[in-house]
């Protein structure tokens, strides 16, 4: 009977103990960050450190977080996230994004002096290290997926001396597509093109990676000619 009896009451406190909460959903407490005031002297190898019975107990304040700006926290982002920002930049965010999507999933950490550190030693190899070395930026990934995207259309012009070169693709990358190309960046097959067809070009963003851009050259069509077209398609619909 009191077998039964002690059973019953370790299965009632199991039940009455309230359940595990994750900690990404687990309300934020209060964090105060405090180091020595007076430095504890290294010790020998093996032997525990001397402490001074009251000396060694004076803390001086670090951070407060409660003082942190109300609804914010700061971030190093691990990769890339839409809207946010790039591997590597510190940026300032809500605390429920960043507790419940950007640390849990590993799209952040804490912007401590190690991590800071290894962020800063990752952007001078991006800067000074081998190619094979280097990492691409946000902006820069950004540049790669919206050429893996494009086509570059030029129309030819009604003149004998047209031609398109580096210098005309240069331009209308810009005219079209919106994005600046230096000159040591692009890449022409040819040294010059004037009759109509489908060609390519390469494009190398931050010297990193290379993007190969499909060219369409396409006859020249009269403004005027192009409105006679469609009053005509009107007319038959």
């Amino acid at each position: 009977m009191n077998m039964w009896s002690s059973g019953r009451r370790v299965l009632q406190e199991l039940l009455v103990q309230p359940a595990v909460r994750s900690f990404s959903v687990t309300a934020a407490q209060n964090t105060v960050v405090v180091e020595r005031w007076w430095q504890v002297p290294l010790s020998k190898v093996g032997s525990p450190p001397r402490l001074h019975p009251r000396r060694h107990k004076i803390y001086k304040l670090v951070e407060d977080t409660k003082r942190n700006p109300a609804g914010k926290m700061e971030l190093i982002l691990t990769q890339t996230v839409p809207k946010v920002g790039g591997r590597g930049d510190t940026v300032l965010v809500k605390k429920s994004v960043g507790r419940n999507k950007l640390l849990p999933q590993g799209l952040a950490v804490y912007p401590s002096p190690e991590n800071k550190q290894i962020f800063a030693e990752e952007l001078r190899l991006l800067r000074e290290g081998k190619p094979e070395e280097r990492t691409q930026t946000r902006t820069g990934q950004l540049t790669v997926d919206f050429l893996k995207q494009a086509t570059l259309k030029i129309n030819q012009m009604p003149s004998d001396e047209f031609q398109v070169t580096k210098e005309v693709l240069r331009r209308q990358f810009v005219k079209k597509l919106g994005v600046v190309v230096a000159p040591h960046a692009l890449s022409f097959p040819v040294e010059s093109v004037k009759d109509v067809g489908d060609y390519w070009c390469e494009v190398t963003v931050n010297g990193i990676e290379t993007v190969r851009v499909p060219v369409s050259l396409v006859p020249f069509e009269d403004p005027s000619t192009k409105y006679q077209k469609q009053l005509k398609a009107q007319k038959l619909q």
